[in-house]
């Protein structure tokens, strides 16, 4: 993996830290993955480890759980 992966539901906290982190490392250095939107997503963030969202998955594989906006499994439905 060459980029980072932000991982959110579009919730307002997800959204402000979504354009936190574009701000900080650039678009260019981050995928934005909606899973409330891309729901095909889902098993591919908790195979990365994400366990509520907003989170960003870095190149090497660490997960960085940002704020609480919702859980893995509120997102699942």
């Amino acid at each position: 993996m060459s980029k980072s992966i932000f991982y959110h539901a579009g919730c307002p906290v997800c959204v402000s830290a979504e354009h936190d982190l574009i701000n900080l490392i650039g678009n260019d250095n981050v995928q934005i993955v909606h899973i409330g939107e891309e729901t095909s997503k889902i098993a591919e963030a908790e195979n990365a480890g994400v366990k509520s969202v907003p989170a960003l998955v870095t190149p090497n594989g660490n997960v960085l759980h940002i704020n609480f906006g919702a859980s893995i499994e509120d997102v699942k439905g």
